[in-house]
């Protein structure tokens, strides 16, 4: 019965995958509504597109489809099994377009050129409205054959196409070969430059974490530079004062209280450097996050999209993922680990998924952390965002946290906390 779990399996990876992507889209059309009220266009640009976008396409199957429950098509349980045979083809081929992963795979392509057999036999079998499978193969072929063997493969769709319709249609079989080669090139087309503007604005976030990843480390050297100065006169107040103390003792004192006040001020300098930086890094927690579940065995999945966030969301959403990934690593019984961020210009949500036992974690005791799933919840409605957690449809335990979004720049160090390391000899 392997072959039924299979088959469940992937009907549940396909409603898994329904349901994210009507959240996007959901998503996707409240940003563009509340866009002209803020005054400004979201940078998001959507959901990207899925194999539900290609599915509409399938109507224009519909007239051998009527003719064949009407009883107008010769042999109609070869019609009807070739088909069954191209719409499952089609489907199959444009959930897997999608990903380069799957779209380059032998069983993708072996499932084009069934497609193919199936198109030409139908065709050259019936005529008529079975000849425009041929635009919808070449919708197939535009979505999976990407790179220099597109032109060829297009070309020589066409040419068939031409042919088989010319034969059975006259000389109106090429209007098919034109909608066979249009499908074939515009599919290519628009997937392509989707794909493309997706990996450019990947890049760009990228290079914006990085940017202020390299602000964190330049204003650590500059406390750095801060303490040591600090520091070295403390020791040399010090030092002057255990000296002054057995001959001088109100001269040792003065030292002791210049002391004091140069800790004082220190301290109020450092609390306004770090005004903004206290708080975690998400991307220290995702770090971290990975070398645990590594190290119990648990494969980890780390994926990140969106702009850069401010320091109090990146803190709430690092105690997320540790709770979350603590409750997998003790609790869970898993083999893999899911941890997606996926930001926008409005709201940002991370999801912890495992494939383990589906058990609810265990809850934090009272008055111990405050930071356990329920803490948690608080914590996040407090900042205007939700957390879910519960059994997944398609197995395992999912945790979802979701969080406005605020303006994130980085944050430049007050001037005065630097002017001491500014004018003073570093001490290492």
């Amino acid at each position: 019965m392997s072959w039924v779990r299979t088959v469940s399996c992937r009907l549940s990876a396909w409603q898994q995958a329904r349901q994210t992507w009507k959240e996007d889209k959901e998503r996707f059309k409240a940003e563009q509504k509340a866009a002209p009220k803020a005054g400004k266009v979201p940078e998001n640009p959507g959901p990207p597109p899925t194999g539900f976008s290609l599915l509409p396409w399938l109507l224009m199957g519909m007239g051998a489809f009527s003719n064949l429950f009407q009883g107008k098509t010769p042999d109609p349980w070869i019609g009807g099994l070739g088909l069954l045979a191209f719409n499952s083809c089609y489907i199959y081929v444009v959930f897997r377009a999608f990903h380069k992963q799957t779209r380059q795979a032998r069983s993708t392509r072996a499932a084009l050129v069934v497609m193919g057999v199936v198109t030409f036999g139908l065709a050259i079998g019936y005529g008529g409205s079975w000849l425009l499978f041929f635009p919808l193969l070449g919708l197939a072929t535009g979505a999976v054959v990407r790179g220099p063997w597109l032109g060829r493969t297009g070309l020589a769709l066409t040419a068939v196409a031409g042919a088989v319709s010319c034969l059975r249609d006259g000389w109106n079989g090429l209007n098919v070969a034109y909608g066979t080669f249009l499908s074939t090139m515009v599919t290519a087309a628009i997937l392509s430059l989707s794909e493309a503007v997706r990996e450019l604005r990947a890049a760009r976030e990228e290079l914006a974490h990085r940017a202020v990843e390299q602000e964190r480390l330049r204003f650590s050297r500059d406390l750095h530079d801060l303490l040591g100065h600090t520091l070295s006169v403390i020791v040399v107040k010090s030092e002057a004062a255990r000296r002054l103390a057995p001959r001088d003792l109100e001269a040792a004192l003065a030292q002791v209280t210049d002391i004091e006040s140069v800790g004082r001020q220190a301290l109020t300098e450092i609390r306004e450097a770090v005004t903004g930086y206290r708080e975690g890094s998400l991307g220290t927690e995702l770090d971290r996050a990975r070398s645990a579940l590594t190290a119990a065995g648990i494969e980890p999945v780390v994926r990140r999209s969106g702009p850069p966030l401010v320091s109090q969301t990146e803190a709430l959403l690092g105690w997320v993922v540790r709770e979350a990934v603590t409750n997998a690593v003790r609790h869970s019984g898993a083999t893999r680990c899911e941890i997606t961020v996926d930001g926008t210009s409005e709201r940002v949500r991370l999801t912890v998924a495992d494939n383990g036992s589906g058990a609810p974690a265990v809850p934090a005791p009272a008055g111990v952390g405050g930071t356990g799933l329920r803490g948690l919840t608080e914590r996040l409605a407090a900042a205007g965002g939700s957390l879910r957690a519960g059994p997944s449809p398609r197995g395992g335990f999912t945790v979802t946290a979701e969080l406005p979004v605020e303006s994130a720049s980085p944050v430049q160090p007050p001037p005065q906390s630097l002017s001491p390391a500014a004018t003073a000899p570093r001490a290492d």
